[in-house]
């Protein structure tokens, strides 16, 4: 590592609250690169908090890029109340939420190509959010429908029962997901599960559930986007990819399949790419060269 590359990696985290037009407010983190040569928002999987990126967004800070990672509302350093008062919904977190960070970085680095890299929800949200098209591109990593007939075989011989028993009893119970101490996925307030459970439970996700002014939200969008998704994700399947992604039918689309060996791993799965033990076979040698 370069002085260079060690000493961006002591610069100083930016913690912006962050206020939407409908009155979220949200913990961004910037990761600020001098001179930068783009800004990169880093947008999380369902239930993982922006802590997890960190190091992701420290290695793209290195190489130049100013990155914002961000929590949902009721997520993380983003949650200001107790689960269950949390109204948030998904589609929220797309109207309110991403559209909010997208302002904030055109607006503070005007001139700058914007850039986004959605993990797994954070992908889907390119569809729910109105100013997507102020990006310049985008990547999308692991992600897919999440209709759960088709989901990998792993995740598809329990989602009936997070769908059927665990998802409607804990909410009853709780007033809330407790993802935590069931150990699947994370806590999510109350709407956030609801309306994720209708969807995955309808053939065409999102889009089947919301109607057709959502199917032409997704057909609105014209960001060009790479689509990088792993064999051996446990969640996602290959359909599951294909699905959510032909919604975004007037998007230049790239699909990269990458299986592990491809690249000198022995697994990846669904949650694993952006840990640090992956840095040069994935993060440097895929993610990198499809940034500007």
């Amino acid at each position: 590592m370069s002085a260079h590359e060690s000493s961006l990696d002591v610069a100083n985290r930016q913690e912006i609250p962050l206020t939407t037009d409908g009155g979220h407010r949200i913990s961004l983190r910037v990761f600020p690169a001098e001179p930068s040569r783009s800004v990169v928002i880093m947008a999380g999987a369902m239930g993982v908090s922006q802590n997890c990126y960190e190091k992701f967004a420290r290695f793209l800070c290195r190489q130049g890029y100013t990155v914002l990672t961000f929590d949902y509302f009721g997520t993380g350093a983003s949650l200001q109340t107790h689960l269950r008062d949390c109204p948030t919904s998904v589609t929220d977190w797309g109207n309110e939420d991403c559209h909010a960070v997208i302002d904030f970085a055109r607006r503070r680095y005007p001139g700058q190509c914007l850039q986004w890299i959605g993990h797994s929800v954070g992908g889907q949200l390119l569809g729910m959010t109105p100013n997507v098209n102020l990006l310049d591109n985008a990547i999308t990593v692991a992600v897919g429908s999440g209709y759960w007939r088709e989901n990998s075989p792993p995740t598809k011989r329990i989602a009936w029962i997070l769908w059927y028993f665990l998802a409607p009893v804990s909410l009853r119970l709780v007033g809330y997901y407790p993802g935590n101490r069931l150990k699947l996925v994370g806590d999510l307030p109350p709407n956030v599960m609801r309306q994720w459970r209708r969807w995955c439970l309808h053939r065409d996700y999102a889009v089947g559930v919301e109607g057709e002014s959502l199917r032409d939200q997704f057909a609105s969008v014209t960001v060009p986007i790479t689509a990088v998704s792993f064999t051996d994700d446990e969640m996602m399947s290959k359909r599951n990819t294909e699905s959510i992604h032909s919604f975004y039918c007037n998007a230049p689309l790239t699909m990269q399949r990458i299986d592990p060996s491809d690249v000198g791993e022995s697994q990846i799965g669904h949650l694993g790419w952006f840990r640090e033990r992956y840095q040069e076979s994935l993060w440097r040698g895929v993610l990198l060269p499809l940034l500007k």
